[in-house]
Formats: C-alpha cells, sequence, structure tokens
C-alpha cells in the first residue's frame, strides 16, 4: 500500500483516539430534565456499537420517542467507552435498559435482566471482514502471520462469530493470526482502511454507517467474506422496572416499524424493525457460545 497522506493519519487520529487509552466513561443525557420530583428517571445503556457521539446520533431519537409516549418516567440514554466497561456496568445492575449484544444478554440474564424485543432482523447479525481492495487478500489462508482486528473479544457478530468462521476455514486463531481488539467498529474498519491490520472485522450496520460518512474511504475497501448469520441484539430491563413500564417500552419499540415517523428513528439506528423475544429466545446463542469456547477459545479470561 502507498505511503499514507498526512490527511489519512489525520483521520486515522479522530476515529481511532482512545483505542489505546480510552476517554473516561461518560453518561450521555440530552434533552431537557424534567422539573416534578415524582418523574423516575432510569439509564438505557446501549452497547458500544459506536463511538459516544456516534452513538447518540443513532438512538437519542429512539430515547425522544420513548419519552413522549411513558407518563411519569423518564429515559435517559448511556455511553460506554468500550465493551468491558459497559459489561461492568450491567454486572453491578446499574442502567435498567439494556441493548446487549447475544452474548451479553446470556450474562445479563445471570444478574437479573429479562429480554423483552430483539433490535434487528436476525439475518442482519452476522460478522463480516473488510479488507483494501489492493491488499491481496482472497482466502482465509492469506491472513496467516498477519493481523486482524475487532472491536473486542466479546462482540459476538464482531468478533466471536469471525473467529469461528476462520477455524471452521483451518485458521489457528490462537497461534496463526495476530488479534487485535481496538475498542470500536470504526476503528477496527479504519485499521484496514489504514493497513494496521490485514482484515477488519465488523457487522453489517456499522459498515453500512461507515459508507454512508466516509465514501471515500469505503470506496477502498471491500467486504470479502461474511459469517452465517445468528439472533440479533436484545433489548433487556432490569427486574426492578414495574412491569407496566416494561410493557410500554416494549409496545413502542414493536411498533415502530408501523410509521413513517418510526421508520425514520429504526433508520437512523440502521435497525430494520424491533421483534417480540424473550429469555427462550437466545437459547441457540448459548449453545453456540458453548460450542465456541469448546473448539477456540474463552470468551473471557478467568
Amino acid at each position: 500500500m502507498n505511503a499514507l497522506t498526512a490527511w489519512s493519519a489525520a483521520l486515522f487520529v479522530l476515529l481511532l483516539g482512545g483505542c489505546d487509552a480510552p476517554p473516561p466513561d461518560k453518561p450521555l443525557q440530552y434533552g431537557t430534565q424534567p422539573s416534578a420530583a415524582t418523574v423516575t428517571t432510569h439509564r438505557f445503556a446501549v452497547h458500544p456499537l459506536h463511538n459516544p457521539q456516534l452513538l447518540a446520533e443513532a438512538y437519542q431519537p429512539l430515547v425522544d420517542h420513548l419519552n413522549r409516549q411513558l407518563d411519569g418516567v423518564r429515559i435517559e440514554l448511556e455511553a460506554s467507552r468500550d465493551y468491558q466497561a459497559y459489561e461492568e456496568k450491567f454486572r453491578a445492575r446499574g442502567p435498567a435498559i439494556l441493548l446487549p449484544n447475544p452474548w451479553q444478554t446470556l450474562e445479563a440474564m445471570k444478574v437479573g435482566y429479562h429480554v423483552i424485543a430483539m433490535a434487528g432482523d436476525a439475518e442482519d447479525f452476522k460478522g463480516i471482514f473488510i479488507v483494501r481492495k489492493d491488499s491481496g487478500i482472497k482466502t482465509p489462508a492469506d491472513l496467516k502471520g498477519k493481523t486482524v482486528s475487532y472491536p473486542s473479544p466479546t462482540a459476538l457478530a464482531a468478533c466471536i462469530m469471525p473467529q469461528y468462521f476462520l477455524h471452521g476455514h483451518g485458521i489457528d486463531i490462537n497461534r496463526d493470526i495476530r488479534n487485535a481488539y481496538v475498542g470500536s467498529q470504526e476503528s477496527s474498519i479504519m485499521n484496514a482502511y489504514l493497513g494496521k491490520s490485514a482484515a477488519g472485522v465488523t457487522w453489517p450496520p456499522p459498515w453500512r454507517l461507515f459508507q454512508r460518512d466516509h465514501p471515500s474511504e469505503a470506496a477502498q475497501l471491500k467486504l470479502i467474506w461474511e459469517t452465517p448469520p445468528l439472533l440479533n441484539n436484545s433489548v433487556m430491563l432490569r427486574d426492578d422496572v414495574p412491569a407496566a413500564v416494561g410493557e410500554a417500552i416494549r409496545k413502542t419499540l414493536l411498533e415502530l416499524s408501523q410509521t413513517p415517523a418510526g421508520e425514520k428513528i429504526l433508520a437512523a439506528m440502521s435497525t430494520g424493525r424491533f421483534h417480540a423475544a424473550d429469555n427462550a429466545s437466545y437459547a441457540q446463542v448459548r449453545d453456540y457460545i458453548a460450542n465456541f469456547e469448546k473448539d477456540v477459545r474463552p470468551v473471557e479470561k478467568k
């Protein structure tokens, strides 16, 4: 690949800034605070699909819409600096509402959260490999001895499923390649663009947003492989959230796709629609993870 220009280096700093030393974890708090003391505030923590600014752009319209539908309750969007910080929050039972990935869904069940919906179509939940068009990468075997970037070792679609894909194509991910966990979906893609990794792993929604927001950089990249799909991210409630509040949230989410205003909110999140789901819906993910840990590696270091 040709030497990087100063402009590319600057872009790298902007998009990858904080990968080595993440910035402090700060909740996102947008909108007017209610004056009535009787209003209960619930934090809605979305796992690090994007950097905090992009996450706010994508999910604040949903939070605003929920707040218009709920009486006596206010929801605040909360970002996390990385996957590990997010997982610490729900294990401490901090946020009342979660939007976790399917593996995090299983972990959150252990501490008293339950599923009320699935966010997006199952067919959209798959890992994808992004490479430069001039990379020369054609088969998984071409990655041997090279670096592959991922957001986090606990990212299901954007790490676990792709590593299982490589395992199925004869790659020992613990020996044949170097695994770089770079903190975010955008960073994983940009590592591939800048040649810091031979392939950047992500999943479809961040890749679609990257193509929209950075068309010139995306034009130099291509999607080369994708994994089979699994279940999509869930929406979960902590077990002490009143049942009436949970039902109002669930109903609002499931009805979003039925109106033009709701379709606009879904488009901002790059999400097709919300589907009805419960804890039992994620049983197949538990089986998938058990096989992955048997064949490849533990999801978390103990």
